[in-house]
């Protein structure tokens, strides 16, 4: 069974490339902490296959959050501490995975790669 992670980033806060990367790792590591180790050993094998997706807003990022969480999907929300350029607390990314790809798929799927 094909397994994958994928990220969600809020496009309107137009972070700094650097800035992006470290949040997109954060939820990704904080993503993978959460889930269960059988799936995580499974995706590992398979390559670890990992996707960055853009979302609008953070109204946006917390819809599919919800979304996610209904299907019983884990996920990991991002909030920056604020250090460099974003305010404390600022959500930034979510994690969604790894898990199921046709799971992950029914909830993102539709959304554009950054």
């Amino acid at each position: 069974m094909p397994y994958k992670q994928v990220i969600l980033v809020r496009t309107d806060l137009k972070m700094p490339k650097g800035k992006a990367h470290a949040q997109v790792a954060h939820a990704s590591v904080d993503s993978v902490l959460k889930s269960d180790k059988q799936i995580v050993d499974s995706w590992k094998k398979e390559g670890g296959k990992k996707i960055v997706l853009k979302v609008k807003d953070e109204k946006e990022l917390l819809k599919y959050k919800q979304m996610a969480e209904d299907s019983g999907l884990k996920t990991a929300l991002i909030k920056d501490a604020g250090h460099t350029v974003l305010e404390p607390g600022t959500i930034t990314c979510l994690g969604i995975g790894p898990d199921l790809e046709e799971e992950i798929d029914k909830i993102s799927g539709k959304l554009k790669m950054i």
